[in-house]
């Protein structure tokens, strides 16, 4: 059984969501979305996506944090902002001692849908089946963040099947 912390980077609206793997099965423990106040200065909301990161970790206590990788965007300015929002996640699982995974936006859709071309749409309704959940979670952030997390927990059952049948094929 592992426990994943799944995070959607950004600065106004960070996704995150907590689920378990346990034998192939995926269960959505907890999720939501922290908000930043657009009024603030850019420090004061890295410095309240640190602490609210930090509380989500002591409260949810996972094994590993997922995160999407930085991908260029045309906006250099959007792109340093969610940089800088992910430097900060980055460092709070640091400082909680979790090791971390990254997934591109494209390894994530592929995983969850199929496709590295899914859209919004796509990715929420198979987060909603793969967590068999009576509604889609909103915003996109937070459904992205259970995406995420669900990459990884696909990713750490694919590696452990490896790792068993190398010490099985080895033992013969």
């Amino acid at each position: 059984m592992i426990r994943i912390l799944g995070v959607d980077p950004g600065t106004a609206r960070i996704g995150w969501g907590i689920i378990t793997q346990d034998k192939g099965k995926l269960t959505a423990d907890a999720y939501g979305c922290i908000t930043t106040p657009q009024h603030e200065t850019a420090e004061t909301r890295l410095k309240l996506l640190f602490q609210e990161c930090t509380k989500i970790i002591k409260a949810h206590k996972p094994d590993v944090v997922s995160v999407e990788d930085l991908f260029f965007a045309t906006n250099a300015k959007t792109a340093i902002a969610v940089g800088q929002a992910r430097g900060v996640i980055l460092l709070a699982a640091s400082l909680s001692s979790l090791p971390v995974a990254s997934y591109s936006p494209v390894t994530i859709k592929n995983t969850i849908c199929g496709s590295g071309t899914a859209t919004k749409a796509q990715i929420g309704k198979m987060v909603q089946i793969l967590f068999s959940l009576k509604s889609i979670p909103t915003p996109d952030d937070t459904c992205d963040a259970l995406a995420i997390a669900a990459t990884h927990g696909f990713s750490y059952k694919l590696k452990t099947q490896m790792q068993n049948a190398y010490k099985s094929a080895k033992l013969r």
